[in-house]
């Protein structure tokens, strides 16, 4: 059965819907898309990213494969996926929907998160996952290192490698490493589909496959919306009608995406996350994702909503009809059951292709990602060769905060205070803009809680779109958006001591040296594209700070 949709458009805007429409069903760019014409796009290099259209039918050849994979590791205590961005998103998603407990993602550099994660596990009872599209991400490689010692260590290392699994590329670099520590298995991603249109790939599927999911039932599942996505009719199309909203909207700078989720898949709004803030956040313009907000009784004009849920939720309904009756644009969508969950994947991967079209932009590249990669490498490696990292100079000290930014964005951060300078700061928000609450610290239910009141408070008080992400976590996600989008994001990055590093095995540095360089490096970006960005830095107890940055953005 096909998941549901529909929509509701104020005048003007289902105006300039039949407008597109008609010129895409005139230029037929439906089939277009489907014959991977790049000229639909910018006329670049998009041919080369589109494997993903064709994925599900790929992977249902598969299926065999990832039974026999589940015999084999369905031994293991715990599952422990380690990988960024697109590479751990879905497995995610999955995991927290099926109700995976014995499944675990690793997406941090923190040290006392990857701390906690190791003391959750039996080592000699898991089995873990690297997954990597181009097997030098950072983070996997490091991630990989510190496990494999620690089972090494328990196993010996010529039995390390029988806990270990790689998803990777042909030909990388992680697949190099995997058959020289005698990896259990490697799965294969393919090459022309990009990290965040991998959901339905190995990347997903083997994830899947390791939690016990049924791989066949799911991508069968799947493909009646693949079906549905090949109809020629854009309004008949249920991705590209989706695309095409979202597109006009963006045009008239509706352009921050609030979505609702209801329990059974709230977790599907993080995978979201990337997908349109990677797609679409580039050459000035973006579509902003903007995931978990608490609810308020009114929005600013520059909104799209989106609720989806399993079918019959009516508060999900009743919120969908008070947002349509007062003029904001929404789409519907409603599951008859979570096996139908990768639908979502396939007509949200669709619609974004198509929304990227209509703005004019290449949605299968991610230009500004690498820049903060760069700056955070230049750091690490600096460190290396010194055995520290360059000294920063916070332009005000107080209590337990250090506060850093550029020479000029300081000059107009009036005050003496922490609280006059967070809120001199805060009170740079103007209308149409946007608040990214950027957190390189451990992600813990109790540090979320304190982060999500800061968001809620700048909600109420400022009236714009929140959003809230965990470093270096956000950094293949939104980041590209907050750096290749318009300049109308405000941006408050909160770092802290890490008062327990680990070693990265064979390296100089520590996973706390790799999170403050990611997260200095990430900072230098957004001040190198003049965004309204302030780091405040707490030293001494985390809650405790965070509890005062609560207070602060209350009165």
């Amino acid at each position: 059965m096909l998941n549901t949709f529909r929509y509701s458009l104020p005048d003007e805007l289902q105006r300039q819907l039949d407008a597109i429409t008609a010129e895409w069903n005139d230029q037929n760019k439906v089939a277009r898309v489907w014959r991977k014409d790049a000229s639909v796009w910018t006329g670049q290099d998009e041919a080369k990213w589109l494997g993903w259209l064709d994925i599900v039918d790929h992977e249902l050849g598969n299926t065999d494969k990832y039974r026999e994979f589940y015999s084999d590791v369905a031994g293991f205590e715990r599952v422990l996926l380690m990988g960024m961005g697109g590479s751990s998103l879905c497995p995610e998603v999955l995991s927290m929907t099926f109700g995976k407990q014995q499944f675990h993602i690793l997406d941090s550099t923190d040290p006392a998160q990857v701390k906690a994660v190791e003391e959750m596990l039996d080592l000699e009872r898991t089995l873990f996952i690297v997954a990597s599209k181009s097997g030098s991400t950072l983070e996997p490689n490091i991630f990989k290192q510190y496990f494999y010692e620690r089972v090494a260590e328990k196993v010996g290392r010529e039995n390390a490698g029988k806990q270990f699994v790689a998803i990777t590329d042909p030909g990388s670099k992680m697949e190099q490493v995997a058959k020289d520590d005698g990896f259990r298995h490697i799965f294969y991603g393919n090459p022309e589909i990009g990290g965040r249109f991998s959901a339905l790939s190995a990347f997903g599927m083997t994830a899947a496959a390791s939690m016990g999911l049924e791989v066949e039932s799911f991508l069968r599942n799947t493909n009646e919306m693949v079906a549905a996505c090949r109809e020629d009719y854009a309004t008949e199309n249920p991705g590209s009608i989706l695309g095409l909203i979202l597109g006009v909207c963006q045009r008239i700078k509706r352009d921050k995406l609030t979505i609702f989720t209801s329990g059974e898949i709230h977790d599907l709004g993080a995978w979201l996350e990337q997908l349109i803030a990677e797609s679409t956040g580039k050459g000035g313009i973006a579509i902003i994702p903007v995931d978990r907000e608490p609810i308020v009784e009114t929005y600013s004009n520059d909104r799209v909503f989106a609720f989806l849920s399993l079918t019959g939720n009516e508060d999900m309904d009743r919120r969908y009809e008070e947002m349509t009756v007062v003029g904001h644009p929404a789409v519907r969508i409603e599951l008859p059951s979570v096996d139908n969950l990768g639908q979502e994947f396939f007509r949200w991967e669709f619609a974004t292709a198509v929304a990227g079209s209509v703005m004019g932009i290449n949605p299968f590249n991610q230009p500004d990602v690498e820049a903060a990669k760069v700056e955070a490498r230049k750091l690490t490696e600096q460190y290396e060769q010194t055995g520290s990292l360059p000294e920063e100079k916070p332009f005000f000290e107080s209590e337990n905060y250090k506060f850093y930014t550029s020479d000029a964005y300081a000059a107009q951060l009036s005050g003496g205070t922490p609280a006059a300078k967070l809120r001199s700061h805060l009170d740079k928000i103007g209308e149409g803009d946007y608040f990214g609450l950027l957190a390189y610290i451990e992600m813990t239910p109790q540090h979320e809680r304190l982060l999500e009141a800061i968001r809620a408070n700048v909600l109420k008080k400022y009236g714009v779109a929140t959003c809230l992400g965990f470093g270096p976590r956000f950094l293949h996600s939104t980041g590209q958006a907050y750096k290749g989008g318009g300049n109308n994001g405000v941006f408050l990055q909160i770092t802290c001591d890490d008062p327990h590093d680990l070693q990265v095995p064979g390296q100089k540095y520590t996973f706390g040296v790799v999170k403050a360089a990611q997260a200095r490096g990430d900072f230098q970006v957004l001040l190198d594209r003049g965004r309204r960005a302030l780091r405040v830095h707490i030293t001494g107890d985390l809650n405790t700070g965070l509890d005062r940055l609560v207070e602060i953005t209350e009165d």
